[in-house]
């Protein structure tokens, strides 16, 4: 990977500031903003605010794990970062764009690395309908709710949803539902990447519906749409022994 600056940002956890600070001590860094790269210490949660925060320069960044589960980051070692960061392969991920309209009559946009999901607001179950690129394809699902994961985000909140594991590259999205009463049966859809989603809220003031994009919530939702945005394009550093697509592969055969 060609760069000439790198930064460090770091959770706000003791582990990884006192992280953040030994190696900006070791290292020359300048600021986020002007860097060619930026090394991000913390979790997963961490590296999501990481890419979110500078995607509109969309520059790379290499996540050394300083959190607890790690999934989208490398092995956190101090010595001979320099290398690690010229010898990293980078993985393009493409986001969601959510677009959501809410009983009020407003509509909120919002990109999504992991996922977009709709859940009900109260003890009620959620009633949706949704429809692919126009079609209806469920008339009515009663439900907690119903997500749509990129592969990136297939093994994190989709997977606990007992959604599928897809393989980066695949150009394909999980439909999955949450904890569906009818149909009972369903266990969602694989979906071509190129699709639009349509989701509707069915009684949305008797049965209220949140939308979340990765961290981007909107109350009282009527209609969301879901699509890959592929005029966004982030990137992710991986050590070649640690690439992403391995750990998606590997996640398939966890018991």
């Amino acid at each position: 990977m060609d760069f000439r600056t790198v930064a460090f940002v770091a959770a706000e956890h003791d582990e990884a500031q006192e992280a953040a600070e030994r190696l900006q001590a070791q290292y020359r860094n300048v600021p986020p903003e002007e860097a060619d790269l930026i090394v991000a210490l913390g979790g997963d949660g961490f590296m999501l605010k990481a890419l979110h925060r500078h995607m509109d320069r969309q520059v790379p960044i290499f996540g050394m794990n300083r959190g607890s589960i790690g999934f989208l980051m490398n092995a956190y070692e101090e010595e001979g970062l320099i290398d690690r960061l010229r010898r990293a392969e980078p993985i393009a991920l493409n986001p969601l764009r959510m677009t959501a309209h809410d009983v009020a009559g407003g509509t909120h946009e919002a990109l999504a690395i992991n996922e977009v999901s709709l859940l009900r607001e109260t003890r009620l179950a959620a009633k949706l309908r949704i429809e692919i690129d126009g079609v209806v394809r469920m008339p009515e699902m009663i439900c907690d709710g119903v997500l749509v994961a990129t592969p990136a985000g297939s093994t994190a909140y989709n997977i606990s949803a007992y959604g599928p594991i897809l393989p980066l590259g695949a150009h394909v999205l999980a439909l999955t539902p949450i904890s569906a009463f009818r149909p009972r049966q369903w266990r969602g859809a694989i979906l071509p990447h190129s699709v639009s989603v349509t989701i509707e809220v069915l009684y949305p003031e008797l049965r209220p519906v949140s939308a979340v994009a990765d961290d981007t919530e909107v109350r009282d939702v009527t209609r969301v749409i879901v699509r890959e945005d592929r005029s966004v394009a982030l990137t992710l550093l991986f050590d070649p022994e640690h690439d992403l697509e391995e750990r998606i592969i590997k996640e398939q055969f966890l018991l």
